[in-house]
């Protein structure tokens, strides 16, 4: 269905700020809600068979979106369902609307014994894009649970469905994201071993919250409570009454380069690649940027150097601006090039 203007106005078009974790956002020329797989695919082919833009949204917490608003139509990602399939050998199969929140189903996963990604508690957004940007976070992604993805592929105007074999998966990248707009994401399947111990914990800080060695498994309900935990003191479970949790989360990746260019003292964790990922939060620290950095109405949070965060009647032009300053003291103190991590539309860094 179409979103109507604003109560009391006529001719105000309907605007992104509170459908962003950032509320932030300018008006949108057209808002459709696609309740449902067909809903999506017809709001979706019909703009672009007449040429109207579209923006995909689902929870908004991936979105830096300009001031000035988006001039095309947005469509709000509502499709919802669960549908499984469990056996004690094969594991739980369990196909996800797109629409569908995302921590609501890790939430699911945990009750149900469904193991593989309770260290992504807390993460905000719908389940349609996890496979998008391949989501992860202490130790898990969503390529190690991942069976399929069932997609509207717009520039062939059919339905296609891909193993995760074929995501092209790798760090906070998938085919998806590398061919931006092309491919609708409708469902996502999982594949899940059973049982109420987690994965092997592989993060440290992690295991340490939970008293544990890396590598050993703690029970799924205690790994999601710590997760919870972790993620709550550093601003990143969504809560409107706390500014520092007004952000799209991490809004740098860590770095991936050249094992000669890790500073002295950085992080440094080897890819299968070769390369080696680095810690974003430590070379921003060490380029002056601490916590709390900014003005009065954008900084980066109290708890948590990687988050830009809007501090009430911010502009996404000032949140640029900080992430700009920070890119480029990062730059200029390790030669590294910060990337953004969430989408922005209709504005540049």
């Amino acid at each position: 269905m179409t979103v109507p203007a604003s109560e009391g106005s006529t001719d105000r078009p309907p605007a992104l700020t509170d459908l962003t974790t950032l509320r932030l956002g300018g008006p949108a020329r057209e808002m459709v809600e696609a309740q449902d797989e067909a809903g999506l695919v017809e709001a979706v082919s019909s703009a672009d068979a007449d040429g109207t833009p579209v923006l995909l949204v689902g929870g908004g917490s991936n979105l830096v979106v300009a001031d000035e608003g988006y001039d095309g139509r947005v469509v709000l990602i509502r499709n919802r369902g669960v549908r499984v399939e469990a056996d004690q050998c094969g594991g739980a199969h369990v196909e996800v609307g797109a629409g569908e929140n995302w921590d609501d189903l890790v939430a699911s996963a945990v009750a149900n014994d469904w193991v593989g990604v309770e260290s992504l508690s807390g993460i905000p957004g719908t389940t349609g894009a996890t496979p998008i940007q391949n989501v992860g976070a202490y130790g898990q992604e969503i390529s190690q649970t991942l069976a399929r993805v069932r997609t509207w592929d717009r520039k062939l105007g059919g339905f296609r469905t891909f193993a995760a074999a074929d995501c092209a998966f790798g760090y906070r990248t998938s085919r998806f994201k590398r061919d931006p707009g092309r491919f609708v994401v409708l469902s996502t399947t999982f594949q899940f071993g059973l049982g109420d111990l987690g994965t092997p914990v592989q993060y440290a800080e992690l295991a340490g919250e939970l008293g544990i060695a890396i590598g050993e498994r703690a029970p799924s309900q205690d790994v999601r409570d710590a997760v919870l935990t972790l993620r709550q003191r550093k601003g990143m479970v969504l809560d409107p009454a706390d500014h520092d949790t007004w952000s799209t989360g991490s809004f740098f990746t860590n770095p991936v380069v050249l094992a000669e260019a890790i500073p002295d003292g950085a992080p440094a964790w080897p890819q299968p690649d070769g390369l080696v990922k680095t810690s974003a939060a430590w070379l921003i620290e060490r380029s002056g940027f601490t916590k709390g950095y900014g003005t009065d109405r954008v900084r980066l949070s109290s708890r948590h150097t990687l988050a830009i965060t809007n501090r009430g009647g911010a502009t996404t032009a000032e949140v640029l601006e900080l992430a700009r300053e920070i890119r480029a003291g990062v730059e200029d103190r390790f030669a590294i090039t910060l990337v953004n991590e969430p989408v922005l539309v209709g504005c540049t860094l």
